[in-house]
């Protein structure tokens, strides 16, 4: 696994234009649509795990 990974495309607008930030790790500027972001990874999910797409509880 790399140390940084890069996104493919702005959140925002879509464009493939990005540049690593100045704030710091995972900070990402585009400049199509001049938005700055941050991707950060957050931990693996739980093996097995599935996601409830029901909207509520089953009865």
């Amino acid at each position: 696994m790399s140390e940084r990974a890069a996104p493919f495309h702005c959140p925002y607008c879509g464009d493939e234009d990005l540049r690593p930030g100045e704030q710091g790790h995972g900070a990402w500027e585009c400049g199509a649509c001049s938005r700055a972001f941050q991707l950060k990874f957050l931990g693996l999910l739980a093996r097995g795990a599935r996601r409830s797409d029901t909207g509520g509880d089953r009865t």
